[in-house]
């Protein structure tokens, strides 16, 4: 069979997340998309979950159009009556922590079983599922562990609706205390996350050398050492032996965290082509670099695991509970994840279909 011939469509698990959130109000509403109903998608959740869900939100005058849950394909997760019984919509707990945990360890047996090709995650609680007994930082972390997976990273991805260009921004460290980010920044941690970039830049975007800048860690990156001495201390050189190590890369560094969005935010709201817009930005904490994605893309950025067997995307925000089952929540995010996923792993099925037709 020729490659031309070979119709790539990969199969997508996509979790409910926190049940007494707005995840399965995003799904059922992303779900009623024609375009999305052409993928192959199988949600992960408690059906009859699913199915009062949307009983209640159809009883919302003006609610817009929802799918109907006989439309779906979904693995049902069971859950045991009193579980079930204890959710209760807008409040997290130890019973919507047990149940979303329960969807994203079937979304994953599935994928590591080669049923699905990627999993599009809804928001969970962390403290409901500190709740339930299971102490994970996050969705991440959980991913990680069941998939043999280390290193992992946090990469954020949006299209501007204004110019199309792709916004792409890895975190170098994630969820934990900023007190903590100079003492767990190291030169291995920083190398793994690049290696970790540039494999992705390559295999799910189809990008070879790369232009990635890099966010210094002071102020100003250290204003050589009266601001800070990090940078001069061990990042600069760092940063100069990775250019040795990987010539064909442009890595532009430490740029001070102050003024590097400003050519990214031409780029998403002006001109796509704007000088030196780089292909990723690597932020070195967590509000350095989500600050700027949520201010550009705070309706569309896309939370994707790297370094993962599969894909993994999530939309870039939480389970607002205080806006459970009010029917206002937007599904924009929702949409970009799954349509994100689709488009990773069509790249990485072309990938596999090529190797296999030339070997």
């Amino acid at each position: 069979m020729s490659q031309s011939n070979y119709k790539i469509n990969p199969s997508l698990a996509l979790t409910l997340g926190d049940p007494a959130g707005i995840g399965t109000e995003v799904v059922l509403k992303a779900l009623s998309d024609s375009q999305l109903q052409e993928l192959n998608i199988t949600v992960v959740g408690t059906k009859s979950i699913i199915v009062d869900t949307y009983t209640k939100l159809k009883s919302i005058e003006g609610i817009g159009k929802l799918v109907e849950p006989d439309e779906l394909k979904i693995l049902d997760v069971e859950i045991e009556a009193s579980v079930k019984a204890a959710i209760l919509p807008g409040e997290g707990n130890a019973a919507s922590g047990t149940a979303s945990f329960a969807y994203m360890e079937a979304a994953i047996a599935g994928a590591m079983a080669g049923k699905f090709d990627a999993i599009v995650t809804a928001p969970i609680a962390k403290s409901a599922w500190k709740a339930a007994g299971y102490d994970y930082p996050g969705q991440t972390e959980l991913l990680a562990q069941k998939s043999g997976s280390k290193p992992v990273g946090m990469l954020f991805v949006a299209q501007s609706p204004h110019t199309g260009w792709m916004l792409r921004t890895l975190l170098a460290t994630t969820h934990i205390p900023l007190s903590q980010v100079s003492q767990v920044l190291t030169p291995e941690l920083m190398t793994q996350k690049l290696d970790l970039l540039v494999e992705c830049l390559k295999n799910d975007f189809g990008i070879e050398n790369a232009k990635i800048a890099i966010a210094g860690l002071n102020p100003h990156s250290g204003e050589q050492g009266q601001l800070g001495t990090e940078e001069q201390d061990w990042l600069i050189p760092w940063l100069e032996n990775q250019r040795h190590r990987r010539p064909n890369l442009q890595l532009d560094g430490f740029i001070p965290p102050d003024t590097m969005w400003v050519k990214p935010g031409l780029a998403w709201y002006k001109n796509s082509q704007t000088q030196s817009s780089h292909d990723a930005y690597i932020a070195l904490y967590h509000d350095q670099g989500l600050i700027p994605v949520k201010l550009m893309a705070f309706d569309r950025a896309v939370n994707t695991s790297i370094g993962l067997p599969f894909v993994r995307t999530s939309p870039d925000h939480g389970t607002a509970f205080d806006i459970t089952g009010k029917g206002i929540a937007d599904a924009t995010s929702m949409k970009a994840a799954i349509e994100l996923a689709s488009s990773l792993s069509i790249q990485r099925l072309k990938q596999l279909t090529t190797f296999f037709i030339t070997s």
